[in-house]
């Protein structure tokens, strides 16, 4: 089973989805000490309350739980449509998310984030981080609502693999795309118990009452009731009448798609933020099941008979080290081909590269141990290789 540890974890909404794909996540991460007093209410796994902006102490802590993937949505608001669309402190914890995933070296990773961040300059610098330990990168923008979710959330994902190409993950993810929006109506049924309501806009010149016949707006931090002046809009979907209301928190929980089981603690306050931060729980199977789809078919194609079976048989290696292995000579062939001859006028050939030469000191130390690796399979299997075939 994929392990998978969760960072800047919230109130759980990115951990239950991977959990419901079928993801075993081992623990989780999050500063904020009511929604980590949630996120212990609804997981058998522990959650710790730690700075992960400190590094060098979240990567001694993460480490042993050997996490296949890492999954996070580092703090938004400062880059996010709901705030001052600006970055300053907490946009920092982007890059701290960046540097743990380096550090770690986990196969794959998945970081969340509003969609504006794909044009921050904190994404840029993870982008570049992810990019120097080896990481291909699918880099996409979701529509909740086409996504299972009966909401127009649009989110910003980067899933990382390690040693793998740029958008791998990409027609995994496009081929489970609908074709159409999901209402409130396709999603609850006529068990809401009403046909409009009243979501706050930021400013009178935006719609306010909606239809549960159209997905609904994204879940804000704050919940408001119907303002006694609210002046009205053209493009309502009915007039203000004594019949519509605000959502109550736990109708805002349920179209976040969290299960009604779900127990919340806390004030009203810090409620309605922790659902309007979460990742809905249906996107994040989304995308997990993308993933684990992808992993499946790298495991049916790659990890074939030969030098991953020579690393899990002869030298004892666990299946996740023999797939890191493979990626790293994999990423090597990329950088200068072998063509069969991993020796050591190759691996002096490689050190040379001007791309090699400027990964981390961590990075291309495990880069040249898989490639001594190879050569060491080479030498023991008499393999005659062209092209890296032995890779698979």
């Amino acid at each position: 089973m994929i392990k998978a540890v969760d960072l800047f974890a919230g109130c759980g909404g990115l951990s239950l989805g991977f959990q419901n794909a079928g993801i075993d996540v081992r623990a989780a991460f999050e500063f904020w000490d009511v929604a980590a007093a949630v996120y212990e209410n609804n997981f058998s796994h522990p959650v710790f309350q730690l700075d992960l902006s400190d590094i060098n102490n979240a990567v001694k802590v993460i480490t042993p739980f050997h996490p296949d993937v890492i999954i996070g949505g580092p703090p938004c608001q400062d880059f996010s449509h709901a705030g001052k669309r600006i970055e300053a402190e907490r946009a920092g914890l982007t890059g701290s998310f960046a540097n743990i995933i380096k550090e770690v070296l986990p196969h794959y990773f998945v970081m969340e984030n509003v969609d504006r961040a794909e044009k921050s300059n904190a994404y840029a610098y993870a982008r570049a981080t992810f990019k120097e330990a080896g990481y291909g990168l699918t880099e996409i923008v979701l529509d909740a609502s086409y996504c299972g979710v009966p909401q127009k959330r649009k989110r910003f994902f980067c899933i990382g693999v390690l040693g793998g190409k740029d958008d791998v993950v990409r027609p995994f993810i496009e081929r489970k795309i609908s074709d159409k929006e999901t209402t409130l109506r396709d999603y609850f049924g006529d068990s809401l118990g009403f046909e409009y309501y009243y979501r706050h806009p930021r400013n009178y010149s935006r719609r306010a009452v909606f239809s549960i016949d159209e997905p609904a707006p994204t879940m804000r931090g704050v919940n408001r009731p119907v303002p006694k002046g609210y002046p009205g809009h053209p493009n309502d979907a009915c007039p203000i009448n004594d019949n519509v209301r605000a959502l109550t928190t736990q109708e805002r929980a349920l179209i976040q798609t969290f299960p009604d089981s779900f127990v919340w603690v806390g004030s009203k306050t810090d409620m309605e933020q922790m659902i309007g931060n979460a990742v809905p729980v249906k996107l994040a199977e989304f995308v997990a099941s993308a993933l684990t789809d992808y992993i499946q078919s790298v495991k049916q194609t790659e990890y074939t008979p030969g030098f991953f079976n020579w690393l899990i048989n002869e030298k004892c290696y666990s299946e996740r080290v023999a797939k890191d292995v493979i990626s790293r000579s994999k990423r090597a062939e990329r950088l200068i081909p072998s063509h069969g001859e991993a020796d050591d006028y190759y691996l002096f050939t490689l050190e040379q590269q001007p791309k090699f030469q400027e990964l981390s000191v961590n990075v291309r130390s495990q880069i040249k141990k898989a490639v001594q690796l190879l050569a060491e399979y080479y030498s023991q299997t008499n393999t005659v290789c062209t092209g890296g075939a032995a890779l698979v």
